[in-house]
This record gives structure tokens, C-alpha cells and sequence, in this order.
């Protein structure tokens, strides 16, 4: 007997042990409460569609969410905008899927990634979720702003591998190409570890912005941004099937359609290397998007008018 409880109490301790690493690190699900089913959203024609019915968005854009997801002390915050989103009534939300290379970055280099960063989105999808509101997410900048596109140029130049250190070789350079897909396949095969879903099989994202408000100024022809704008589409539906995918254009017209000179703000809107037609034409793009900022565009006394 005294040999029997002397092999017991070093068990039962371990045992313990290891349930209280479980049950504190082990699996994050524990505290998620799964809510009602969700479904995907399509698109019928030039309708949006969920569960055969149209659906209609409306919503507003929080660029935050991950970032002030990584603290615990401004976590609550994102969970308060989406409360308050869905209390609106408000459908969908638009959001950072990326933070490359700057503080509390979620891609630190090229196929480098910070776990606490990628847990901090994996509770902005979860939030998402229990409070019904849909999320767009965004793959990359075109600014400065959270590393973007100079980011990725910068990381090829410092490797040795840059075919210039032009912001714009981001669309071009093989080698940058190569760290964007593979960011890209990371992202979409990521499996959230608070839902247990991989982000491409999750229907409360509503779709993939391939960039964020994308400019080629140094071929205002188009040709360039159009062959990255195939190939990244074409590479997304190649992962992800059940997603929506859009570009994230402004909504310019280029220089070769004769509505630029009646709908751009100026003659400088068509020589960005962008055309909204032209663009949102590609095979793999199922929906357009326009981002105005018309008290930039445009003089006071033209909106007056």
C-alpha cells in the first residue's frame, strides 16, 4: 500500500501539470463560443448572394484591428468596434491582413512570421464571428504605412536578389513576386487558433483586397499593375475557391478610355498606372471597389458647385 500511493502522488502531480499547461496554453477554443452557422457569400451576376438570397453590404473601415488586437491592453477595443458594428446593423467590416516589417509586424521578413501578431488577427476573424459581421481583408499597401509594397522592395534590395529599389519593382520583380505569393499562401492557409478554422474555409471572411489602393507610376500604360493584378487573382482562387477576391482600386480611369477626361478628378488620376475598367475586367475579380476622397481631388469651390 505504501508503495502504491508512493507511485500515486507522482503521477497525479504530473497529470495535473500537465492539464494546467493544457487548459492555459494548450488549446485557445476552449473560451470560444461557436454561435450560428455561418455561410459563404457569393455573387450571382452583379448581385452578392448568401444562402440563395441577396445579400446587401453595408459597413465601415477599421485598418486597426490586428494591430490593437496584439496588446492585451487595447485588445477590448476591437471587440467593442464590432459589437457596436453589429449593433448598427452594419454587415462588413474592412481590415489589415498585413503588417509587414514594423512594429508588432505580422510578417517580420520575407517568410518570417510573429505568432503573436498572426494570434492577434486570428481573434480579430474570431470576434468577427461572434458578433456577425463579415470581414474584407486586405493582403498589402501600396503606402508607406505598415511596411507595403516598399517594405517587400526593401527586403529584396537588402537580400541581393532586387531588380531595382524602385517601389514599384514590387510588381515585377520575380523575387518579390515570390514573397508575396508565398505571404499570400500562409495567410490563406493559416488555421485560426481560436476557431480551429483555416482561414480559407472560414465564411465570415467575405472576400480577399488584393492591395490597397494600387499605383504603378512608372508605367501609366497599365500593362504592369494589370499582368500582377492576373497573376495574384488567379493565385488566390488557386488556393481559395470559396472566397470573393477584389483589387482595392480607387477607381481611375485610365489613359486609353475616353471617360477620363469626365469622371477623373484631373488629368494626373490617369497617369497613376491604374484603370478601373480595365482592372476590375480580370477573370478572377468577382466584385469593384471605389475609395474616394473627394475633399483631396477635388478645390472647395468645385464642391460647391
Amino acid at each position: 500500500m505504501v508503495a502504491g500511493n508512493g507511485l500515486f502522488y507522482p503521477i497525479f502531480g504530473f497529470a495535473s501539470l500537465v492539464i494546467f499547461i493544457y487548459m492555459s496554453f494548450g488549446d485557445m477554443r476552449l473560451g470560444f463560443e461557436e454561435g450560428p452557422e455561418v455561410s459563404f457569400v457569393g455573387r450571382n451576376g452583379t448581385q452578392f448572394v448568401l444562402d440563395g438570397k441577396p445579400f446587401y453590404i453595408n459597413g465601415w473601415n477599421s485598418y486597426w484591428l490586428m494591430v490593437q488586437s496584439v496588446d492585451d491592453y487595447s485588445r477590448p477595443r476591437v471587440r467593442e468596434m464590432l459589437k457596436a458594428g453589429a449593433k448598427m446593423g452594419l454587415t462588413v467590416c474592412r481590415t489589415w491582413a498585413f503588417n509587414d516589417g514594423d512594429y508588432n509586424a505580422l510578417q517580420t521578413s520575407p517568410g518570417v512570421f510573429n505568432e503573436q501578431a498572426f494570434k492577434a488577427l486570428d481573434y480579430v476573424i474570431a470576434e468577427a464571428r461572434r458578433h456577425g459581421v463579415r470581414l474584407l481583408l486586405s493582403l498589402v499597401n501600396n503606402l508607406h504605412a505598415y511596411g507595403g509594397k516598399t517594405q517587400y522592395v526593401e527586403w529584396a534590395w537588402q537580400e541581393g536578389v532586387g531588380l531595382s529599389s524602385s517601389n514599384d519593382s514590387f510588381f515585377y520583380d520575380p523575387s518579390i513576386r515570390s514573397y508575396f505569393k508565398n505571404y499570400v499562401k500562409t495567410i490563406l492557409t493559416r488555421k485560426n487558433t481560436i476557431t480551429g478554422i483555416e482561414y480559407r474555409n472560414d465564411p465570415i471572411i467575405l472576400g480577399w483586397e488584393l492591395i490597397n489602393e494600387p499605383r504603378c507610376m512608372t508605367d501609366p500604360s497599365g500593362d504592369t499593375l494589370q499582368d500582377w493584378i492576373e497573376e495574384m487573382s488567379a493565385f488566390v482562387k488557386l488556393i481559395d475557391k470559396n472566397h470573393l477576391v477584389t483589387v482595392g482600386l480607387e477607381g481611375f480611369y485610365g489613359p486609353n478610355d475616353p471617360k477620363r477626361l469626365t469622371v477623373n478628378p484631373e488629368d494626373w488620376a490617369s497617369r497613376l498606372g491604374s484603370d478601373f475598367i480595365r482592372n476590375s475586367k480580370t477573370e478572377n475579380v468577382d466584385f469593384t471597389s471605389v475609395h474616394i476622397y473627394p475633399d483631396h481631388w477635388y478645390a472647395l469651390d468645385d464642391l460647391c458647385l
